[in-house]
């Protein structure tokens, strides 16, 4: 019989890939997702998954997992807003801590132990061990907080997977990389920054890898704890580097206005180096190798 296991934030990036590579490796996969979900990420497989619409009651979520009774659950939903205004607060802490929240209550009334969490490194603004970036990072801190309860109280098993910037070829972000494509097909000129500040870079398919051996670990480990580790990869580049490294990849310029634009409030120019690594894991596709990836894509 195939593993049962719930994964939230199926339908961004990650989480879409991830669930792709779940339904590879023969789990049998259901997904939570909001009314208001977009699912072109998931189009390929929409067949292929169970859908439960979460409509912010505690208790339909907790009939759901009953009904389910997953072996764990892989928790990637957020809502991530880099400079938050007034109005985005409460939807920031009703996706990143309440929805959160209310799945640990279901895993406890369903007897779920096992969960892998979604950190961030912008936990960890100045390389220092808590300072967050943003608000959004702020929150996800929260939640780790209050997973600390449910390890402790109900025997919970929780590993937390801080990522870096990630990548890959079926990217529909407004990120970076699709940016710069973008901009080199346009021929116009982009503002940037100063581009200083560092990048750390990890191919989607390394990230989805990081996940399966955490699962691996959480599997394997008795006691009920909640461990923390990075997934990043061994180079960093500074923006300047990387848009360099792309301009190579593409074989066409890029127009930049270096300093047309100011750094964030709270840029990251130093990338946080002093958390522990993933166990058994290292990111396998480099930087050059992810951009020509997704180079030929196009």
């Amino acid at each position: 019989m195939n593993e049962k296991v719930i994964i939230t934030g199926a339908t961004g990036f990650v989480g879409s890939n991830l669930s792709r590579e779940l339904i590879n490796k023969n789990f049998d996969v259901y997904i939570i997702v909001r009314e208001n979900s977009g699912f072109n990420n998931i189009s390929d497989f929409i067949d292929k998954v169970k859908l439960y619409k979460y409509n912010g009651k505690v208790e339909d979520l907790i009939i759901f997992f009953k009904e389910v009774r997953p072996i764990g659950v892989f928790h990637l939903a957020s809502n991530f807003i880099a400079e938050h205004n007034y109005n985005q607060v409460d939807s920031l802490i009703d996706s990143n801590i309440l929805f959160g929240v209310h799945l640990l209550e279901a895993m406890k009334e369903s007897g779920v132990k096992k969960i892998i969490n979604t950190g961030t490194s912008w936990q960890h603004y100045n390389n220092e061990d808590y300072n967050p970036v943003c608000l959004y990072a702020a929150t996800k801190q929260a939640f780790e907080a209050l997973l600390e309860y449910y390890v402790h109280a109900e025997g919970f098993k929780v590993i937390t997977l801080k990522l870096y910037d990630t990548y890959g070829e079926n990217d529909s972000r407004p990120k970076l990389i699709n940016l710069l494509n973008q901009f080199a097909d346009d021929n116009t000129e982009l503002n940037m920054s100063p581009g200083n500040q560092l990048l750390n870079l990890v191919h989607v398919s390394d990230v989805c890898k990081a996940f399966f051996v955490a699962w691996e670990l959480i599997k394997s480990n008795d006691k009920y704890e909640h461990k923390c580790y990075t997934v990043s990869s061994e180079k960093e580049y500074n923006l300047k580097e990387l848009i360099k490294l792309f301009e190579t990849s593409i074989g066409k310029s890029i127009k930049v206005n270096w300093g047309g634009k100011s750094y964030r409030k709270r840029e990251v120019m130093n990338l946080w180096n002093s958390g522990e690594k993933l166990p058994n894991w290292s990111a396998q596709i480099t930087l050059e190798e992810g951009l020509k990836r997704y180079c030929k894509k196009e």
